[in-house]
């Protein structure tokens, strides 16, 4: 694991902002926002020339969104080896109602305001390591939408339309480099003729949760056209296997047993399509259905149903479970949304502008993956060595944290993760499971604190 100095310097010391100066100002801020993520820019900053740098460089109109975050795009990609997962969805970023914004976008039902930031997070689906963000896109709604309810389809599909950031951020990140396969894993949001036409024109493939069961299919014999939900009983069944499922609000822990069922359609084109797919003119899309059942569920309880429509190869039980295994890989972007909310605050920050939430969020996005994949190193690795992937200084100043380790550089990165969760107030009892984000925060302040005074008395590692 890299130091936060070599970590900013690696993502944004190639960032263009029309100055060399520039790049390397917002490099040292990204050093400073990363040591203490969850604090304030004054808090982060704190010597006042150092916070009046940060606001003039977000004033200049070099430096963007895309500007800051870009360069990290493009390492995250010239990384992927192989089969890899491309994780999609799109977040709220809601900066309250009451704040006075130039130029801010709805949030919600209208009551907030803010913007829609899409991210796209690479994953190697061998190892399920996080390589980092692929892409992403601001979008800003309209704050009087009313004139839109008024249209037709057709109108609808020829304007601006949030489902398009589905669109914008598969054809940024493109087709996939030599010796590279991607694989874009959504959810119901992007069960889209249009998502499959771009996903197609730049060589990818999917695993979609269908959102649209009423739609029309081709299946069956003579490729017969039918709703998938009429399909969907002539599935075959393959197998079952049972799931272990977390206690949530209101219901407890318990083991769902799920029935797998595959078959094959073709998707045709929809009445109305946009302009751009019209052009296309495309024929029906052939792809795969596999579909989770839950069977025997108890009582009282929704059984768990997926519909997951594929590109990948599903007649098999070992293929029909790769495909399974690649959607439950979707978590990973609701923990990134975490780690950008929750350990960034993004949405707490009070700047008063648009370009500089833009910007800030560009910095932000980039801090927030890192802390993710510190998160993630003790899922995916748990018993590595700590000293071969963490700095020995953070290994020195946990020591000095958390007085009762006598033999901290004998930890694996599992203990390592777990001990500075409970410098966060995490008890870490056998029957606890992992700590959550807030206490891994705060975990991170106190450590990120020792680190930074031995900076400043100038200890080595």
């Amino acid at each position: 694991m890299q130091s936060v100095s070599e970590w900013a310097a690696l993502n944004f010391g190639k960032c263009e902002l029309g100055d060399k100066r520039r790049t390397q100002r917002l490099v040292r801020l990204a050093e400073q926002v990363a040591s203490n993520p969850a604090a304030s820019l004054p808090d982060q900053t704190e010597h006042w020339k150092d916070l009046k740098a940060a606001y003039r460089l977000f004033d200049r109109e070099e430096v963007t969104f895309a500007a800051i975050a870009r360069p990290h795009w493009q390492l995250t990609r010239q990384a992927a080896r192989g089969r890899c997962l491309v994780i999609g969805d799109t977040t709220e970023i809601d900066f309250g109602r009451f704040r006075q914004i130039a130029g801010i976008g709805e949030t919600g039902n209208g009551s907030g305001q803010g913007f829609l930031l899409h991210n796209a997070l690479l994953v190697q689906a061998d190892t399920a390591a996080l390589v980092g963000v692929a892409g992403q896109a601001i979008y800003y709604r309209r704050k009087n939408r009313k004139s839109h309810r008024r249209q037709n389809a057709a109108q609808r599909l020829a304007r601006q339309r949030e489902s398009q950031l589905w669109n914008q951020v598969i054809d940024d990140i493109g087709p996939p480099a030599a010796g590279v396969e991607y694989v874009h894993v959504f959810d119901r949001g992007a069960d889209s003729f249009e998502v499959y036409c771009h996903l197609r024109q730049n060589q990818n493939g999917w695993v979609i949760r269908a959102g649209k069961l009423n739609r029309y299919v081709l299946a069956g014999p003579g490729q017969q056209r039918m709703s998938l939900q009429k399909y969907l009983p002539q599935l075959t069944a393959l197998g079952r296997y049972t799931l272990a499922l977390r206690a949530r609000p209101g219901q407890p822990a318990r083991q769902a047993l799920l029935e797998v069922r595959v078959g094959q359609v073709h998707i045709p084109r929809p009445r109305h399509v946009s302009p751009e797919i019209r052009r296309l003119n495309p024929q029906p899309i052939p792809m795969n259905v596999v579909e989770v059942v839950e069977v025997q569920a108890p009582p009282g309880v929704t059984p768990i149903r997926w519909v997951l429509l594929t590109s990948l190869p599903a007649s098999t039980w070992e293929e029909a479970c790769l495909v399974i295994e690649y959607y439950e890989q979707r978590w990973l972007i609701e923990e990134y949304h975490k780690a950008l909310k929750t350990g960034c605050r993004t949405e707490s920050r009070q700047l008063q502008t648009t370009d500089r939430l833009e910007a800030l969020v560009g910095l932000t996005s980039v801090v927030a993956l890192r802390l993710l994949q510190l998160k993630s190193l003790a899922r995916v690795a748990p018993d590595v060595p700590a000293q071969q992937v963490v700095p020995r200084i953070w290994l020195q100043m946990l020591k000095l944290a958390r007085r009762n380790l006598s033999r901290v550089h004998d930890l694996t990165v599992g203990q390592f993760f777990r001990q500075v969760a409970m410098l966060g107030g995490f008890l870490g009892r056998k029957g606890d499971g992992d700590p959550g984000w807030i206490t891994i925060w705060r975990g991170w302040e106190k450590l990120n604190t020792f680190v930074f005074a031995a900076s400043k008395l100038k200890l080595t590692a």
